[in-house]
């Protein structure tokens, strides 16, 4: 891959002038000193990533992933709950997997009171301290509704005491209604609620947005069967990319869709803790570094095999890994894709993410776009029959 170096033509100038209209939020130029990501691809990311996707209501940004998807696939299709497929060189072998969740942590409306405030739910891991005094968007059949999650001025607590730290059921969402009649006008218990944050760069090739966890990881997939497509004559693999739903609360259509795809081999994509910041314990966490590439996980429901091929195919493509080990579970799709129908051998790729599960998670650019290079070489490297077992 060719660096560059540019001022006015990288990934950050374009999305300036493209996407941002507000003259007091747009920067400088800043010097770009990673290959810019391809137009398509970074219009594509982004508008996946700004796509509300809580669990259980992925339909928005699952139509968004097909439709970009389909141009590289022989073929694509959803299934009952919302799991979708694009498939490539359909009746090769092995039939590899490569899948991300589409699906992000959010809210739901779970409670109006007499005033109109609204009571929440989560959906999946969000964390309450960080979820007040955020903007928020109500998701109802008639269209969004926006809103606040109040917080309670300084001023009116007492500050000689430790403060509270909130929990789930301390929030509360002000859109603005004085009573129930006027909040169940506009809102339904169970609307999904997510933040307002969007994507958003800061410099050289450092973004941030609220939902990278996992819009990546379809990201990655639908990439590397882009790039796949330009080398179909050379692949003898069945690649079957998945966008899968509801991973934050449960894992559960990675379940669905390996049960139903049959895979002989799969890599899942998600992101990863990393702890190259302030307060975090490497002891504890190990040693992993925003733009220090991709990272591939050891032990457990990684198999091993599926782990020396990446590990080749990277030194081929001279893409340096990171490294993490685990103990019991990976918290992925990967730990329930490698025991479906008696295992299915398995490896996962993580991006570095630091602040995960906030409305600013901050990944490089530079390290997703190695990843879907990593998966393409992966699946060229597969020959006709290819089985990964344990050597005995």
């Amino acid at each position: 891959m060719g660096w560059q170096r540019t001022w006015h033509h990288s990934v950050l100038d374009r999305i300036n002038r493209r996407y941002r209209t507000h003259p007091a939020l747009s920067f400088p130029p800043v010097c770009w000193h990673t290959a810019a990501m391809r137009d398509k691809s970074l219009e594509f990311l982004r508008t996946l990533v700004n796509t509300p996707s809580p669990s259980g209501h992925e339909a928005r940004g699952q139509r968004v992933w097909l439709n970009y998807a389909r141009e590289f696939a022989d073929e694509t299709f959803s299934d009952a709950y919302g799991n979708c497929v694009a498939v490539l060189n359909k009746g090769g072998s092995p039939r590899l997997m490569l899948a991300g969740h589409a699906d992000e942590i959010g809210l739901a409306v779970n409670f109006i009171d007499k005033d109109g405030f609204i009571y929440v739910r989560k959906i999946g891991g969000v964390d309450a301290i960080v979820a007040k005094a955020q903007r928020v968007v109500i998701h109802t059949h008639n269209g969004p509704v926006k809103g606040v999650i109040g917080n309670v001025a300084p001023h009116l607590t007492k500050v000689d005491k430790e403060r509270k730290v909130p929990e789930i059921g301390d929030l509360f969402i002000d859109i603005g209604a004085d009573s129930r009649r006027a909040a169940e006008k506009l809102v339904s218990i169970g609307d999904a609620i997510t933040l307002t944050q969007e994507f958003d760069a800061l410099r050289d090739d450092i973004v941030v947005a609220r939902a990278f966890d996992n819009r990546i990881g379809t990201f990655a997939v639908a990439e590397t069967l882009r790039l796949l497509a330009g080398e179909k004559k050379k692949l003898q693999a069945e690649v079957c990319a998945v966008s899968n739903i509801m991973e934050e609360v449960g894992l559960f259509g990675a379940r669905q869709i390996a049960y139903s795809l049959k895979p002989d081999v799969a890599l899942v994509v998600d992101v990863t803790h990393a702890t190259d910041y302030p307060t975090v314990s490497q002891q504890l966490h190990g040693d992993v570094k925003v733009g220090k590439g991709p990272a591939i996980t050891h032990g457990g429901c990684n198999h091993a095999e599926v782990v020396a091929r990446l590990e080749e195919v990277a030194k081929k493509k001279k893409i340096k890994l990171q490294h993490e080990a685990m103990s019991a579970t990976s918290g992925t799709d990967t730990d329930v894709i490698f025991w479906t129908r008696g295992g299915i051998p398995s490896g996962l790729i993580s991006l570095p993410n630091r602040y995960m599960h906030s409305p600013v998670e901050l990944v490089s650019l530079k390290d997703l776009e190695q990843i879907p290079e990593l998966m393409a070489a992966f699946a060229l490297s597969l020959q006709n029959g290819e089985e990964f077992k344990v050597k005995i």
